[in-house]
């Protein structure tokens, strides 16, 4: 009886997961700023088991091979200035 109420109950998390509803909300993309707005993010670093934070700018998170806009709704943590 046990085992019929834990498939009922994973079944309800399961129908009622965004994914299975097929409306995923698009990311939001990083606040607007100027040249000199630090956009501060949460970075992994292999082999670390604390997410350190980086504060950079735009241009220097380019540099880096990152995109503000996308990795923001993930990683994004504050904006400075």
């Amino acid at each position: 009886m046990a085992h019929k109420q834990l498939a009922v109950a994973i079944g309800v998390f399961i129908g009622a997961s965004p994914v299975s509803a097929g409306t995923l909300e698009p990311p939001m993309p990083a606040p607007a700023g100027g040249p000199m707005t630090l956009y501060c993010m949460r970075v992994t670093v292999t082999g670390n088991i604390a997410e350190p934070v980086q504060c950079w700018t735009r241009d220097e998170w380019a540099d880096q091979g990152v995109d503000v806009d996308k990795e923001w709704a993930k990683n994004g943590v504050r904006v400075l200035g």
